[in-house]
């Protein structure tokens, strides 16, 4: 029975990233270019989320930095803080606290990243409104139909919608896309990279 059961979720995560490929490889291949551009021009990646889509925008700015699949200059990324720390006036923990660091760390040319499965947590909305105050794009992944942050998003950003209302499967998409990410900046950087 729990074996079935594990079997049933790798089947169903491969089945989701497969019917997926087709209608995300766009939305993905945009957000590199736009992520690229970046770079290039001198601009930074601020990554974001909310509980354990936090963790994963840590992760992808550790791949930025230290490096994806090979050697390469570090990546001008970081990740916002996530604890929903004391950046307020007071002892209370602020609501707006990633808005608050977009707004401290910001600038135009540089992009949002936004990580999320439902789109609907305010504090990601208010980074998403402090990025675009700040003239900066924002690629958001998100899951299902991208909640109220897709009809936020302004015509220059990017979406990468995973179609799926179960958080687990969206999370392991996400982190494929991710990897797609990496991948992609590294490929225009440096060259397609020899199989050995």
């Amino acid at each position: 029975m729990l074996e079935q059961r594990i079997q049933q979720h790798f089947i169903d995560s491969a089945d989701l990233k497969y019917q997926s490929a087709q209608g995300l490889e766009a939305p993905i291949s945009a957000a590199v270019q736009a992520m690229l551009a970046c770079i290039t021009g001198g601009g930074k990646i601020l990554a974001c989320g909310a509980g354990v889509s936090a963790t994963q925008a840590q992760m992808f700015t550790a791949l930025c930095v230290g490096g994806f699949e090979r050697d390469r200059p570090e990546l001008a990324a970081l990740a916002l803080t996530s604890d929903g720390g004391y950046l307020g006036q007071g002892t209370q923990p602020s609501v707006h606290y990633l808005a608050r660091q977009v707004r401290a760390l910001g600038q135009a040319g540089d992009v949002l990243l936004v990580l999320t499965v439902s789109g609907n947590e305010a504090v990601l909305l208010e980074a998403l409104d402090a990025a675009h105050e700040r003239d900066m794009m924002a690629v958001a992944l998100t899951g299902h139909t991208g909640g109220n942050l897709a009809t936020r998003m302004r015509e220059m950003d990017v979406l990468v919608c995973v179609p799926h209302e179960r958080a687990a499967r969206v999370r392991e998409a996400h982190a494929l896309v991710l990897h797609c990410l990496c991948d992609g900046i590294d490929t225009q950087l440096l060259g397609e990279q020899e199989e050995s």
